[in-house]
């Protein structure tokens, strides 16, 4: 097994050379930047690696936590327990990604979108990414344990130690399932289900937590349906599966359903909870946005670079479905 201090990170060739400059007498007034660049380095495949320095799928992620924390019966939410959702949202998408990253480790050098991702360019190892999975998981535990109302604990671990499987063997899907996008989908509920156990203390919600959950659920298959969309031919080429192969030219389609169906159900939803007039102007502002975007992607010979745009525009939809919950809701939070 390699050294510990080896198997971090490999240091980039810019730092080596920055190193080495400050080292030469000339070079002694660049010492604090040369101590910098070697630290920022490392940090920055760390953080690469967790995909924490591209902030919109750390957003997604929790945009359907607020959603449940803002239909709870006794919304607004404290807090403090909004942001312990959101410290335990971040550590599981890392884990996520990790998981994500290790699975695809040898297909990732073969699709141009992912080849210079820490594990699949070498700039970090793999005993590196496990012991970062660990440190993840692990702080994701402590919030349950230690962060989250302690009526609701047991409960909310519960759920944590079921979402685990699937979060962790959801990268394996793409290999034999022909709609692994279905099961990331799963994944995403449980983004509503351990909040909305935190705040109510079960998982008595009726049908507002039903509807929340399967909005969740469809709004993802969509979302992660478009964003397979860019990787159809280099999936297609290495041998992996997809919604976006596996629907074909329907795949447009059938995310625009999606949308339409998640738009529907959070509105059914909130519509139950008894939210106030602000909430529906907004929320129609959001629809009418998921209509646009899923019609865009019916347009012919669409370039690569329209489905990374149409995942960032999922993130300010999404957000903007929550600010109208937290308007109609009584517009903030409780100490």
């Amino acid at each position: 097994m390699e050294r510990l201090g080896a198997s971090l990170t490999r240091p980039s060739p810019l730092a080596l050379r920055h190193f080495r400059t400050a080292a030469h007498p000339g070079g002694r007034p660049r010492v604090c930047a040369t101590l910098l660049t070697g630290f920022l380095a490392p940090l920055q495949t760390w953080l690469a690696l967790l995909r924490w320095d591209k902030p919109s799928g750390r957003l997604i992620l929790l945009i359907p936590a607020g959603w449940s924390l803002w239909l709870l019966p006794q919304a607004p939410p404290p807090a403090v327990l909004v942001g312990w959702i959101v410290l335990g949202g971040l550590a599981v998408s890392g884990a996520g990604c990790v998981a994500n990253d290790l699975w695809d480790r040898r297909i990732d050098p073969q699709v141009e979108r992912t080849r210079e991702r820490p594990l699949a360019s070498g700039r970090i190892s793999v005993a590196a990414a496990v012991l970062l999975l660990a440190l993840c998981l692990m702080a994701a535990l402590a919030v349950v344990l230690w962060g989250l109302p302690a009526a609701s604990r047991g409960l909310c671990l519960g759920l944590a130690i079921a979402a685990l499987p699937p979060v962790l063997l959801y990268p394996s899907a793409k290999r034999w399932f022909g709609y692994p996008q279905a099961v990331l989908a799963l994944c995403w509920g449980f983004a509503v289900l351990i909040p909305w156990a935190a705040g109510s203390g079960s998982l008595q919600g009726g049908w507002p937590l039903a509807a929340v959950w399967l909005a969740t659920c469809l709004w993802t298959f969509g979302f992660d349906t478009v964003y397979a969309m860019a990787d159809r031919d280099d999936d297609a080429r290495v041998g992996v599966r997809s919604s976006a192969l596996s629907l074909g030219d329907r795949a447009p389609v059938v995310v625009g359903w999606c949308y339409g169906a998640a738009a529907l159900l959070v509105a059914w939803a909130a519509a139950m909870q008894g939210v106030h007039g602000g909430f529906w102007l907004l929320w129609l502002v959001s629809a009418v946005g998921w209509w646009r975007e899923a019609r865009r992607l019916q347009s012919p010979d669409l370039p690569r670079s329209t489905f990374g745009l149409h995942f960032r525009h999922q993130v300010l939809l999404g957000a903007l479905l929550l600010l109208a919950l937290v308007v109609g809701r009584s517009g903030g939070l409780t100490p």
